[in-house]
């Protein structure tokens, strides 16, 4: 099948800075899709790039098979939201929906057919008359993705598009994007460097560094199973530390830890008396306060509580280890009710965590 999006060998300069570096990507039908990364890492210059706003140095963008790389975005039938939603105020909400329709030239018939659809997709109806300055942030933004998504787009771009929006009014956006996307089965392509965001509002995603693709596939996967070591320190709240490889057998290593030994997969070449790092995010690790709780576990660690940090579903609790290092354990909410200096266990099964060559950086090196 055909996928909707197929980015091909796409780069983007800037003077000597390299925004996209041999970019692959390609978004199937009825997929919601996030583009994750911090700032400065490509994913803006990207969206770009497949709206038709900056034509890339080298390779394809294809949209159902049709080659659009050098085509205006107002022949590639793609639908864009913006962060500031770019409304303009002296229009009413009607007219601001239906300005891509009459930059078309549809007619004033079509214009209306589609306003009064778009309208009742995101619950605008009755507010047609209004203007921006009489609308709240909600509001506003609804009609930013109704003016996206009156034209019926092929598929529909989004650019950080819940930013300034307050948290409460955020989440309830998230779930009414993905209605709207459900509904609507066209791809939505989302830009974002906010991982609790992405890892809501998507099904699929990409984290972007250095304008390269680190990872991209299931949300989950990139989660649970990070591939690369920039990867694996982005996404969750990892603890990070290094260790050196005592021993290599059958696929797993034996690490000292400041004297704590610690067992791991070995994905990766290594030899004994090299370091490594590994990441373990903080809800992967068990505490307990009787270490013969997690005894089949084969990585514990002895240590006290300093503090527990109260944060409703969870806990962060702050545990200072017998070997001088401290984790931070994402742990039941009670947890918040042990008293300080308490000893405490901390263990993790050997996939919990993840190892990386010490000398790998992000960016696909």
């Amino acid at each position: 099948m055909t996928p909707v999006l197929d980015l091909q060998a796409v780069e983007k300069r800037f003077g000597a800075v390299t925004a996209l570096s041999e970019v692959d990507l390609t978004i199937d039908r009825g997929e919601f899709f996030a583009l994750l990364g911090p700032s400065g890492s490509g994913k803006t210059t990207m969206l770009r790039v497949i709206a038709g706003l900056e034509r890339p140095d080298r390779g394809r963008v294809l949209v159902e098979g049709r080659e659009v790389t050098a085509l205006p975005p107002y022949l590639r039938n793609i639908g864009m939201v913006f962060q500031d939603f770019l409304l303009f105020p002296h229009k009413t909400v009607g007219e601001n929906i239906v300005f891509p329709l009459r930059m078309q030239r549809r007619s004033r018939a079509e214009q209306q057919e589609q306003l009064a659809w778009v309208s009742r997709l995101v619950r605008l109806e009755g507010l047609e008359e209004r203007y921006p300055h009489q609308l709240s942030g909600g509001q506003k933004q609804r009609v930013a993705l109704a003016r996206g998504l009156v034209s019926r787009p092929t598929l529909l771009l989004l650019d950080e598009p819940l930013a300034n929006l307050d948290r409460e009014l955020r989440r309830e956006m998230e779930v009414e994007i993905r209605r709207y996307q459900r509904e609507l089965g066209i791809p939505f392509v989302y830009v974002t460097h906010n991982q609790e965001e992405a890892l809501t509002i998507a099904d699929r995603m990409a984290v972007m560094y250095r304008g390269r693709i680190e990872q991209v596939g299931d949300k989950l996967d990139l989660y649970m199973r990070p591939e690369t070591r920039f990867v694996a320190g982005f996404l969750g709240h990892p603890n990070r530390f290094s260790a050196r490889v005592l021993e290599i057998a059958d696929g797993r290593m034996l690490l000292d830890w400041n004297g704590v030994r610690l067992r791991q997969e070995c994905r990766f070449e290594t030899r004994v008396g090299e370091t490594v790092e590994l990441f373990i995010k903080s809800e992967r690790i068990r505490l307990c306060r009787r270490p013969e709780e997690v005894a089949a576990l084969p990585n514990r660690v002895p240590g006290r509580l300093q503090d527990a940090i109260f944060k409703g579903v969870f806990a962060d609790c702050f545990v200072t280890l017998d070997n001088g290092a401290e984790l931070v354990v994402a742990a039941a909410p009670d947890t918040a009710g042990i008293p300080r200096e308490s000893p405490v266990t901390l263990a993790w099964d050997i996939a919990d965590a993840h190892a990386f060559p010490i000398e790998q950086e992000g960016g696909g090196s």
